[in-house]
């Protein structure tokens, strides 16, 4: 993750204001972004979570990630009343 925690999040913060906030989402959705969604070369085209054995189906990652984290999100709260 040296280009995560490297140039990428440094050349952004510079540009992105609300980087300096401790409760913005914008560094979850880069950690997603890295993890689940971009290939890497290092990793022979496969993310990091297709490395762990974690495969995340459909043509839209993004989607298919938020629309599963609902469907958690509606489980839990269900669960919890």
């Amino acid at each position: 993750m040296e280009s995560f925690n490297g140039n990428t999040v440094r050349s952004r913060e510079k540009t992105m204001r609300s980087l300096k906030q401790e409760d913005t989402p914008i560094l979850t959705g880069m950690q997603i972004y890295h993890n689940y969604i971009r290939s890497h070369q290092a990793l022979e085209g496969r993310t990091p979570a297709e490395a762990c054995g974690i495969k995340v189906e459909g043509k839209d990652k993004w989607l298919t990630i938020i629309q599963n984290a609902k469907e958690y999100a509606e489980r839990a709260s269900k669960q919890a009343n």
